[in-house]
């Protein structure tokens, strides 16, 4: 039997700028595919690989309070003004082993939402940053890399565009 890895400490970056203690809650980005479906004179449908899903350059993440920096970032004219960087490790409680997990995103902020202000009670803000750089790293080796303006996307070190983007003279 084995007990799963599970996130013990976690820790949120701006531009470098630590939240330790700040972030409440990440939604890290999910990874999906668009895949639409073809029968042509086949038996059955198959789905072909239309790259990735429309919806998946999305974080979004919360901070008790207001933060200045995110405010000044607000607006942003490139789509990769900034960056994030979550940290995150996980650990087996059976063996005690320990991963370093994180995941950088260049993007820009969406949606600031301060949530409800009331004297006294817990205040915290959402911001949900829509990202065109993604790189997902475990212990250091680079697993997931996609630069969507850059049509890049690496995985396991296979770059999955590179074949294209020569048949393009890119």
């Amino acid at each position: 039997m084995a007990l799963p890895k599970k996130l013990k400490l976690m820790n949120l970056y701006n531009e470098g700028n630590s939240y330790l203690g700040q972030t409440g809650e990440v939604t890290l980005p999910k990874l999906g595919r668009k895949l639409e479906n073809w029968r042509g004179n086949l038996n059955g449908n198959v789905k072909w690989d239309a790259g990735l899903a429309d919806d998946i350059n999305e974080m979004t993440w919360k901070l008790g309070g207001i933060d200045k920096l995110v405010l000044q970032q607000f607006g942003a004219a490139s789509i990769s003004a900034f960056g994030l960087r979550f940290a995150g490790s996980y650990q087996r409680d059976d063996t005690g082993e320990t991963d370093a997990v994180e995941i950088v995103v260049r993007g820009r902020h969406e949606e600031i939402d301060f949530g409800n202000a009331k004297s006294g009670d817990d205040t915290e803000t959402t911001i949900k940053t829509i990202w065109t750089y993604y790189k997902l790293s475990i212990n250091g080796q680079v697993v997931i890399e996609i630069d969507i303006p850059g049509l890049k996307e690496v995985v396991n070190g296979v770059d999955l565009l590179e074949a294209h983007r020569n048949n393009i003279g890119l």
